[in-house]
């Protein structure tokens, strides 16, 4: 009998590696807000007069017929704010209305804001600072108006419009962005750019003025040299032209609605107080910052009245 030992069975296979680790994720950006998904599908419409005629013929049935109605706007781009620029967004439209022309982008207005230690995140929750930063990005003058939209300063507000010239309002905003009264936990700033008047029939305010091709009953501002009625008792309805940073289109709010919600603007969002984050708030807090207070953009330099 032989003495060798059998055949050795072969050695098992290596165990398979291990599979590899899946590939990372790509690096997904901030969710957006609601009102910047609306506006990803829409584009501004552009003009003096067209979006405003439209906004008019939606709601022409809210219109007094026994008024004649006047229609002044100059025309301001739009753009969507990313996080609480509303302020900033809203002087960016303005500074378009500057003659001479000058171009400035929006980078360059957040960072004139931050390095002037007016706001920490985007916010502006002073009138104050606002004018000083107008000054500086538009090289204008800004003239704040303080007591509220009322008397003297309605009129003024109304006279500035009429001169085709921005006036930056600060006020609470609803979800549909009219102006509304939160006691300051909605505070937002717009750009009013226009001004529709409501004045007496027979009142003389035809002259300077042409009649709309597509609305009948309105009467458009043709030049400058038209007199502005503020301040005259023929004068009965006002409404303003607005844009600001949530959404591309016009809006139009009587003047006594945005006055209302400018002049009771008075603690911020508790929410936003407390979440941690570091706000720049003007001593005496939003109430003194910006409850009854408006800027009004001399853009016309000298040599362009």
């Amino acid at each position: 009998m032989s003495g060798e030992c059998p055949d050795t069975p072969p050695p098992p296979p290596p165990p398979p590696p291990p599979p590899l680790p899946p590939p990372p994720a790509p690096a997904s950006s901030p969710k957006k807000k609601l009102y910047q998904t609306i506006a990803c599908s829409r584009s501004a419409v552009e003009g003096n007069l067209t979006e405003a005629c439209v906004l008019l013929a939606e709601r022409e049935s809210s219109f007094r017929k026994d008024l004649q109605w006047i229609l002044v706007n100059k025309y301001v781009p739009s753009l969507i704010q990313d996080g609480p620029q509303c302020g900033l967004v809203a002087l960016w439209m303005s500074t378009h209305l500057r003659e001479p022309q000058l171009c400035v982008d929006m980078e360059t207005v957040v960072q004139t804001a931050l390095s002037r230690g007016y706001t920490a995140q985007g916010e502006m929750f002073s009138a104050d600072d606002m004018a000083l930063l107008a000054e500086e990005v538009c090289g204008c003058k800004a003239e704040l108006l303080s007591g509220g939209i009322k008397g003297d300063n309605a009129a003024a507000v109304i006279t500035h419009l009429w001169g085709r010239q921005p006036v930056l309002i600060p006020y609470d905003e609803d979800y549909n962005h009219e102006p509304c009264r939160r006691s300051g936990h909605r505070a937002h700033w717009a750009v009013a750019s226009g001004v529709l008047l409501g004045v007496e029939q027979g009142s003389g305010r035809k002259e300077h003025t042409r009649p709309d091709p597509t609305l009948p009953w309105l009467y458009v501002a043709i030049d400058n040299s038209a007199p502005c009625p503020a301040g005259d008792t023929a004068l009965k309805e006002v409404y303003v032209l607005a844009k600001q940073g949530k959404s591309l289109r016009y809006q139009l709010w009587s003047l006594d609605s945005i006055a209302k919600s400018n002049e009771q603007l008075r603690t911020m969002d508790p929410k936003r107080a407390s979440d941690g984050t570091q706000y720049v708030v003007p001593l005496g807090g939003v109430e003194a910052g910006l409850a009854g207070r408006v800027v009004l953009l001399h853009t016309r330099m000298e040599g362009q009245q």
